[in-house]
């Protein structure tokens, strides 16, 4: 599919889905039945992310799930990501960095460069996070990600559906337009698992050396690359 066809085809089902208003319910049903291909979920096992995991095993809906191992994570994340396994009657499909290309990195840099610039990170997060999410994307037509409005001042103008120019495919944001409290209800009411750190503070969760706790007043997204003045991105979300 051109850019230029789903730019035209993304402007219809936008309007559309917002003219519904639809329930979460409606929005998957609605995107399942437009039929345009595989459609894969990337779960980094954020809280919005559990929201989306739990909803498309709970109504086995046709939809691959799969995460990136960094190598660094939190230990909590992979003690979440065990907790959905024996959950979840659908399997969570794992992808990892290339080993020579991180075996490369810490040879030449060090296990900390990251610190260093935004260059460096950027470097890092491309090796450990963005390589490995073409891997998973390859061939896929639709890609659905857990990333809401008012995450942070970089999200607020995106859509349902866009285009996403890196990775060439379909981007479904089907939690848009809820809030955190909309997040956390949903995890109450169906009893479903979260990582235990973001009790103390941890609003948005990546690899452990680059993630602190969130100060009131604070961005959620500040806690990721605290030492930066960067839009906090990795690489994975852009909006262009």
């Amino acid at each position: 599919m051109g850019k230029e066809m789903s730019e035209l085809l993304l402007k219809d089902l936008n309007k559309k889905i917002i003219l519904k208003k639809s329930s979460l319910d409606d929005i998957f049903k609605f995107i399942i039945e437009m039929d345009l291909g595989e459609i894969t979920f990337s779960t980094s096992l954020g809280q919005e992310d559990q929201v989306i995991s739990h909803f498309i095993d709970l109504h086995n809906l046709p939809i691959e799930i799969f995460t990136l191992d960094t190598g660094r994570l939190f230990q909590e994340s992979y003690n979440l990501l065990e907790k959905n396994r024996k959950l979840f009657k659908k399997k969570i499909k794992v992808f990892f960095p290339n080993n020579k290309k991180i075996e490369q990195l810490v040879s030449e840099k060090g296990p900390n460069s990251f610190y260093n610039s935004v260059s460096d990170r950027k470097e890092c997060c491309f090796i450990r996070k963005v390589e490995p999410l073409k891997r998973a994307l390859k061939n896929k037509i639709i890609w659905i990600t857990g990333l809401r409005k008012d995450q942070s001042l970089n999200r607020k103008n995106l859509d349902f559906f866009m285009y996403d120019n890196t990775f060439n495919i379909i981007k479904f944001n089907p939690l848009l337009l809820w809030s955190i409290n909309d997040v956390e209800n949903y995890l109450n009411v169906n009893n479903v698992p979260q990582n235990k750190i973001h009790k103390a503070g941890y609003a948005s969760i990546g690899c452990e050396p680059c993630t602190r706790p969130v100060l009131d007043g604070e961005d959620i997204r500040s806690g990721r690359w605290w030492w930066e003045t960067s839009k906090k991105e990795c690489g994975l979300h852009i909006n262009k």
